[in-house]
Parts: C-alpha cells; sequence; structure tokens
C-alpha cells in the first residue's frame, strides 16, 4: 500500500522539520514543505499531495486562511489547521474554508496522526459520493442513455427504466417517486430537474407536485386527470390547466 503524501506548510523552521520528522515516524511520506502562503500554492500545485497540514498565522501576503480557501477550491486537497491560537475570532475565521482538523500547538504525534488518519477517512467518503452523485447525474443526463431512457439508483444498483412505463412523477419534499406499473423509485431531485429530462411531447406537468405521461391519461374529469391501469386520480393545478389542454388531441 503506497504512503499517504502530506504536505507541510509553516514558517517556523523548526516548527517544520518537527512535524516533518513526525510524519515521517508515523509512516507518511512528506510530499513537500512551504514557509509562506505563495510558496505552498505552487508547490501544492506541483506534487498534489493527499493532505495539507497549514499554519495559520503566515507570514507575507497570504495567511493560512487565504491559503486554505485557494487550495480547497483549486485542488479539493483536504486540510487540518496547525495554530498556537485558540481565540474565538480565529475559529471564527478558519471554520469559514471548512478544514477537515484543527490542532492547537503544541501538539503531540497522536494528535497529529488522528486527525490526519479522521480528515483522509471523511474526505474519503465525501469523495465517494460526490462521484456517485455527479454519475447518477451524467446518467441520467446524457444523451448516450438513449432516447426514451433514464437511470434510476434502486437499493445501490442503477436500474433502467424505459420513459414509456412511467405512469406518473411525483414530488415528495426533496425527493421526487417515479411511478410505473410495477414499481417506484425514490431519487434525490427536482420537479424542475426530472421535467428538463423527459420529452416534452411525451410528458406534461399538471400540478406542481405531478407530472404525468400523456398516453397514460384515461380521461380528465376536473379538476383531476385519471390515470390508465389503477385508474389513479392526479390533481389538475389551476395554472398547469392550459399546458396540458394543449398537448392533448381535443375534438
Amino acid at each position: 500500500m503506497s504512503k499517504i503524501n502530506i504536505f507541510v506548510v509553516e514558517d517556523e523552521s523548526i516548527v517544520s522539520k518537527d512535524i516533518q520528522q513526525s510524519l515521517k515516524k508515523l509512516g507518511y511520506n512528506v510530499a513537500g514543505a512551504a514557509t509562506s502562503g505563495e510558496q505552498a500554492v505552487e508547490l501544492i500545485e506541483q506534487t498534489n499531495p493527499d493532505l495539507v497540514l497549514m499554519d495559520i498565522m503566515l507570514k507575507g501576503e497570504m495567511n493560512g486562511i487565504q491559503t486554505a480557501e485557494i487550495v480547497k477550491n483549486k485542488h479539493n486537497i483536504p486540510v487540518i489547521f496547525l495554530t498556537a491560537y485558540a481565540d474565538e475570532n480565529t475559529l471564527s475565521k478558519a471554520k469559514v474554508t471548512e478544514p477537515y482538523g484543527y490542532i492547537i500547538k503544541p501538539f503531540k504525534e497522536i494528535d497529529i496522526h488522528t486527525s490526519i488518519e479522521m480528515a483522509l477517512y471523511k474526505h474519503g467518503k465525501e469523495t465517494e459520493v460526490k462521484k456517485e452523485r455527479d454519475f447518477l447525474y451524467s446518467l441520467v443526463e446524457s444523451k448516450e442513455a438513449g432516447d426514451g431512457v433514464i437511470f434510476v439508483k434502486s437499493n445501490s444498483r442503477l436500474v433502467k427504466v424505459k420513459s414509456s412505463d412511467i405512469y406518473f412523477i411525483e414530488a415528495l419534499k426533496d425527493y421526487v417517486v417515479i411511478n410505473t406499473a410495477t414499481a417506484k423509485y425514490t431519487i434525490h431531485s427536482t420537479m424542475k430537474d426530472i421535467e428538463k429530462k423527459l420529452h416534452p411531447s411525451e410528458f406534461v406537468r399538471v400540478h406542481r407536485s405531478y407530472i404525468v405521461r400523456l398516453d397514460k391519461i384515461l380521461s380528465i374529469e376536473m379538476p383531476n386527470v385519471v390515470l390508465e391501469g389503477n385508474k389513479k386520480l392526479i390533481p389538475i393545478g389551476g395554472s398547469y390547466k392550459d399546458e396540458l389542454l394543449n398537448k392533448i388531441n381535443l375534438i
């Protein structure tokens, strides 16, 4: 298993060397070290470490908080702050960058080890969730998925659902429920996003909380739409009535 690469940003030479020695003793690899924010940004770009130990009170134009913000936004690398200052003002400024840890000087090796392992674990889990979310969205939105097909997550699986099998879609707080004749799929999304991914000639929004498939409509009995199969009633919102009538073949 490859060693974890840690980058150290500390403007006190003796303290920096002590930290680097401690990291090596703990089994980590020191990817590099910097004494200023400007130098840190440049070297982190080159070394791409797994984690950064960052002193808050750096000399120069940029302090550790400003440097951490750049590292987070540009590289998505977890940062643990090192500081001798634990006052409320410093903490308030530091927490805005959402650091993965905060170690008060002087510290022991066990403090460094625990903070690094917890930060790496947390960052790893967050990265997994983000990748999964982005992957799911890319599948749903991608033209490569094929016309008339969307992919939804169900019990940790990606399930292909044909749009022709969908009866209606219902909003439920921060989720939407895709209803077919035989199954329901609950996903974290909004009605607005789902509506964009459905073909407008096949679906119509009839209510702020409902989208129905046009060819599944059995009848319209104001103020409801009656669907085929189980003859489920779907309410028609006043502001959506005209759009519904425009989309059906009315004689």
